[in-house]
């Protein structure tokens, strides 16, 4: 299954998402030479017939992320009483740790508060194909409380070809599609915002026009933690690997971004840098149990030490995928996956 759902099918089902349950997720930052936070636990599907979106919503993870750590399970209607991974451990992207950074390939936004030690992790929805949200290193330029919404051309264009008539201009309010908050971004004409919405569907989706969109509740309380200039990162790590303080070497994979219909994000290339092909080739590292995490894409960061033990319920590949290909091409960043 693409897990990256048409624009039109969250559209129809937001009638069907309940409102989440709990607030972001907190966790203790690691020391700088550490990236491994949280534990994933498990939860039993509750017999409501209710989509998994309600499921990710009560443990605030984004769908996608759902789907990756329980590939095959009914996004609509998930079976009652099936076990579930809730993916709550992950690496931190390898960026500065300041303010705001967003990685797009896994839809999360991760806030370090200043002069606190820790990170509040929250699921975020981001652009479509074609009008993806672009990596950035800029500020927060103004803080919007009740912002109103004038749909671009173009945006209008796209809504009515899925059946829906905007109105020329959206008053702030509790039904505004931007939500109650809004942080505009210092990145090109500013049009470019994180935001808040007026339904709970989308999280951990590619649903917006290129904007940044969290459930209403975690809007407002970055809204109400960040102040103007904060700094804003907005990278696209679909590969992340850390090596810890006790040795312990992992790898987090992601599907990569799809760019056109036709992209499978479980086989399309992933990107590979310098760096990580010396982590995938070390001696150190078993390469086996890498591959199996590159093309298993769980969202999940993998153990792969050579001779260590690991779960292989995260790396064990799905039997419709085909085999992993990399290409290696002498440039920065190769890929693996299918060509």
């Amino acid at each position: 299954m693409n897990a990256h759902l048409p624009f039109a099918g969250w559209l129809i089902c937001a009638a069907l998402i309940v409102p989440r349950l709990v607030s972001a997720t907190e966790y203790p930052l690691p020391a700088e030479n550490s990236r491994l936070i949280g534990e994933n636990t498990t939860a039993q599907v509750p017999n409501d017939k209710r989509p998994l979106e309600s499921i990710a919503a009560r443990y605030q993870v984004g769908l996608l992320n759902m789907l990756e750590a329980n590939p095959g399970t009914d996004p609509w209607l998930p079976a009652a009483g099936s076990e579930l991974t809730i993916p709550h451990q992950m690496l931190l992207p390898d960026t500065k740790r300041e303010g705001i950074v967003v990685n797009l390939a896994e839809l999360r936004l991760y806030y370090y508060p200043k002069g606190e030690n820790k990170v509040i992790v929250y699921p975020i929805g981001i652009g479509q194909q074609g009008i993806m949200t672009p990596s950035m290193v800029t500020r927060i330029s103004q803080k919007i409380p009740g912002p109103t919404w004038t749909p671009t051309p173009n945006i209008r264009k796209r809504y009515a070809q899925e059946g829906v008539k905007l109105p020329a201009v959206f008053p702030a309010g509790p039904d505004n599609p931007m939500g109650l908050f809004a942080l505009r971004l210092a990145w090109g004409s500013g049009h470019y915002l994180i935001h808040g919405t007026n339904a709970d569907f989308g999280i951990g989706m590619r649903v917006s026009s290129g904007c940044i969109r969290l459930r209403p509740d975690d809007i407002e309380a970055l809204f109400n933690s960040v102040s103007e200039n904060t700094r804003v990162q907005v990278v696209n790590q679909p590969v992340k690997y850390a090596i810890e303080p006790d040795g312990k070497r992992y790898i987090e994979v992601h599907q990569p971004l799809s760019r056109n219909e036709q992209d499978d994000p479980q086989t399309m290339p992933l990107p590979l840098s310098k760096a990580l092909k010396r982590f995938i080739n070390s001696s150190e590292s078993d390469k086996a149990i890498i591959e199996a995490a590159l093309k298993r894409r769980s969202g999940m960061p993998v153990l792969v030490n050579l001779g260590e033990a690991v779960n292989h319920d995260q790396i064990a590949p799905q039997n419709a995928l085909e085999s992993a290909q990399e290409h290696e091409t002498g440039q920065e960043s190769a890929t693996i996956g299918k060509s």
